[in-house]
């Protein structure tokens, strides 16, 4: 479901994925804060063309 709120205005989710902090460091797991950041990153500078109200992770949109 997509709320428009304003002209040219998206709302999207990203799960950027399991990020090596402090948290996780004891389990071994996780990418490094630039790589997660990446994800985050494409999704946040996504032009007009790009798709409105998903959910989304570093493969594409995640199905609900």
């Amino acid at each position: 479901m997509t709320v428009t709120l304003m002209p040219g205005i998206k709302f999207n989710a990203v799960e950027p994925g399991t990020t090596a902090t402090d948290l996780t460091a004891a389990f071994g797991v996780g990418r490094t804060p630039e790589e997660s950041a990446r994800v985050v990153v494409r999704f946040a500078t996504l032009g007009a063309e790009g798709p409105p109200g998903t959910f989304q992770d570093e493969n594409g949109e995640v199905p609900w």
